[in-house]
């Protein structure tokens, strides 16, 4: 049973070092020029990826702890100063530093699309750049994640799935905070213990076949296993499949009323034909308890493949393509300034377009199907349900800021069935889920558009005029 977060212990450094160094040099010309009104960042996804139709946004709690954390050590400082790049009283600044901002933020397990604001800023502006890195960093590793897990239960079609991901994923962080991401998705357990203990996640795991060879034979690997862990999952492809499965069934011969071993799994072969003959044999032998678990390089379309097939599989064990989402890997998550000192601001770069200002997301819905959301200025009064809620002020989590895993993993699935069926579906759909912009938020970055123009203009004259 999952509960609460658990309030996990920072680096040393206490993570006021992970940024860039130009933000901490930005962060230094900020502070000289007296340059520190409120300003807004909103992080964003630009494009949908071609294999997802929608993305499930998770990380929000484990970033929102790292920022009550922040700061800089004495240790941090010293190297700073030892790169002869930052002066002594902005070093001195440096060493109270404390995010202090307001977030305003999609609940984790809510899925988004392009555009759509995950979560808003406001901060002072040198507090807002400092956190854009680890902001960036923590939001798109689980929402990456936590959008692949929700494909592959999407595609078990009721079926447990199993996290067997830690061994290739990208470092021990991804490990631990994928386990987290895929739980608010819907996978089942995971077999990372770590996580289990940090997060509560359900922990399951079942044998390597280290341990068959490890034995004179399987028979005598699977009466050793089972006297230590009766209702243990048996792996057995090891040497043959179906051999395997009748030692299992002579095992329980041998057992009687003691037999309690849980599942069999497969790892290798035709899992749809094995899995088959492997349920006739367990039936034919009054075994119609003991489930077949499936593994090996499993992704959301093998395992479609499966379930399309009528294979009598229970559960999935993914790895690798899970863990680091092998067909979409990264995302175009951009983190960038809309407001500062009470004016909208842009950039007016080609195919990189921000919407300024403080924005809202009206989700619309019709006999309890999602028809379209509509992102608009905060304070419009549009129909349809807000999705950005404050969960940080003044650089606290705010009470009513959801935590709880189970409660996430409930409201994911509530929230995913209410997408449209072919949005839901693994393939692309036809007709990309409705994502409109309000024309009060069209206007106003006409408006904020026309003025940089108009100031860019200016400043270009008054260069001119000055060199002439």
């Amino acid at each position: 049973m999952t509960g609460a977060a658990p309030r996990l212990a920072t680096p040393p450094t206490g993570l006021g070092l992970f940024t860039d160094l130009y933000e901490l040099s930005m962060l230094q010309a900020y502070h000289a020029e007296g340059m520190h009104d409120t300003a807004v960042f909103t992080l964003f996804v630009r494009r949908q990826p071609p294999r997802r139709n929608y993305l499930l946004a998770c990380g929000l709690d484990t970033l929102l702890q790292q920022l009550e954390d922040l700061r800089f050590t004495r240790e941090d400082l010293d190297y700073l100063a030892s790169l002869g790049r930052f002066g002594d009283g902005f070093l001195r600044w440096l060493e109270d530093f404390r995010f202090s901002g307001t977030i305003r933020a999609v609940r984790e397990g809510t899925p988004v699309f392009a555009n759509e604001p995950i979560l808003e800023v406001i901060a002072p502006l040198p507090q807002g750049q400092l956190i854009e890195t680890l902001v960036m960093n923590q939001i798109h590793l689980q929402t990456v994640q936590a959008s692949k897990a929700a494909r592959l239960v999407t595609a078990a079609a009721g079926a447990a799935v199993v996290d067997f991901g830690a061994r290739r994923m990208h470092g021990i962080d991804a490990a631990i905070k994928g386990a987290r991401a895929f739980h608010i998705a819907g996978v089942a357990s995971t077999s990372n213990v770590l996580a289990g203990r940090l997060y509560g996640v359900p922990v399951s795991g079942t044998m390597a076949h280290s341990y068959i060879q490890a034995h004179a034979d399987e028979a005598s690997a699977f009466a050793a296993y089972a006297r230590l862990y009766p209702d243990s999952v048996l792996l057995v492809d090891t040497y043959d499949t179906l051999e395997g499965v009748r030692r299992v069934i002579a095992l329980a011969r041998q057992l009687g009323d003691a037999f309690r071993v849980r599942a069999i799994r497969l790892d290798s072969g035709d899992l749809a034909g094995l899995a088959r003959e492997a349920r006739r044999l367990l039936d034919n032998a009054g075994l119609g308890q003991v489930q077949i678990f499936a593994s090996s390089g499993l992704d959301e379309d093998a395992i479609a493949g499966l379930v399309h097939a009528g294979a009598p599989i229970d559960a999935f064990g993914v790895g690798t393509s899970m863990g680091i989402s092998t067909d979409v890997p990264d995302l175009d998550i951009a983190y960038k300034l809309a407001e500062y000192a009470g004016r909208g601001r842009l950039k007016l770069s080609s195919g990189k377009p921000i919407l300024p200002g403080r924005k809202q997301v009206f989700r619309r819905s019709e006999g309890g199907v999602l028809t379209g959301d509509v992102i608009g200025r905060a304070g419009e009064p549009l129909s349809g349900e807000p999705l950005l809620h404050p969960v940080m002020r003044e650089g606290r989590r705010l009470p009513e800021h959801e935590t709880d895993l189970d409660h996430l993993r409930r409201n994911t699935h509530t929230r995913v069935r209410q997408l449209p069926r072919s949005i839901r579906a693994l393939e692309p759909a036809a007709d990309p889920y409705p994502v409109a912009v309000s024309p009060a938020l069209r206007d106003f970055q006409a408006a904020v558009t026309r003025e940089v123009r108009a100031q860019s203009e200016a400043a270009t004259g008054d260069h001119q005029g000055h060199a002439g």
